[in-house]
């Protein structure tokens, strides 16, 4: 699924830069974390964050008759980088560790202390990078991602205040919320919110025009819910200013 996000920035000709790669120990992908810059990138990502569900047929160690599906999660998260916002942040409240990096990047990035990795005390939001061989870029990389973490959180916190019981769940994460299923057995994708399903998984999964396609139907859809739900507060106002003995009357 990263390489499907890599393919679609290449898709939409968007820069991908790499933050922060680390391995599983068993194989695979543990965490990663990446910078996206590029034209209209945050309105069309925005929707992919929440709880994705893979379901797949390991490839070794079973044989034809002991097969099962094995089902995963992983979760996105997408935070928002507007050109001008500025949190202050007391240095008291941030504890900033170095160590080795790891994972991707190559031996000439391990060689070093140079991977940063910082703590807002106050919340327990943390961020790291270890991208480059400079500590300081590597420090500085890592403050724009802690920063971007508290925008979102307390923006996170506004927008659950304001808005209403029908706004879509993309920021709770838990498995029961979950968005979207790879259901790779049955060669099919399937998007909860919606209901749009595409087959030809391996080709989804290279992220070119079947996941622009998706993301457009999200997008709408969301797109159409929020102005549904402007105009139905907008007329509740109206209702509620109409009543015979309102004080605005």
């Amino acid at each position: 699924m990263f390489d499907m996000y890599e393919g679609f920035a290449s898709y939409k000709n968007w820069h991908f830069d790499l933050l922060n790669y680390t391995s599983a120990e068993y194989g695979g992908l543990h965490h990663a974390a990446v910078r996206i810059a590029g034209e209209n990138v945050y309105r069309h990502l925005k929707h992919e964050g929440g709880t994705h569900r893979v379901q797949r047929i390991p490839e070794v160690g079973l044989s034809s008759r002991m097969q099962r599906i094995h089902t995963g999660t992983m979760t996105v998260i997408i935070l928002p980088q507007p050109v001008e916002f500025d949190i202050q942040i007391d240095p008291k409240d941030l504890r900033i560790d170095t160590f080795r990096s790891r994972g991707a990047g190559g031996q000439s990035v391990n060689t070093t202390d140079s991977a940063v990795r910082i703590v807002h005390l106050p919340t327990g939001v943390t961020a790291e990078c270890q991208q480059t061989r400079s500590q300081l870029q590597n420090r500085d990389t890592a403050m724009r991602v802690l920063k971007a973490r508290l925008y979102q959180s307390m923006m996170g916190k506004e927008t659950e205040q304001r808005h209403t019981a029908r706004k879509q769940q993309v920021g709770t994460r838990s498995q029961s919320e979950r968005i979207r299923t790879y259901n790779f057995s049955q060669d099919r994708v399937t998007d909860h919110r919606t209901g749009y399903v595409t087959r030809d998984i391996k080709e989804f999964m290279r992220g070119g025009e079947a996941l622009h396609d998706l993301i457009s139907d999200v997008r709408e859809h969301a797109e159409r819910e929020a102005l549904i739900e402007m105009v139905e507060s907008c007329s509740s106002s109206n209702l509620n200013s109409q009543r015979p003995g309102n004080p605005s009357e």
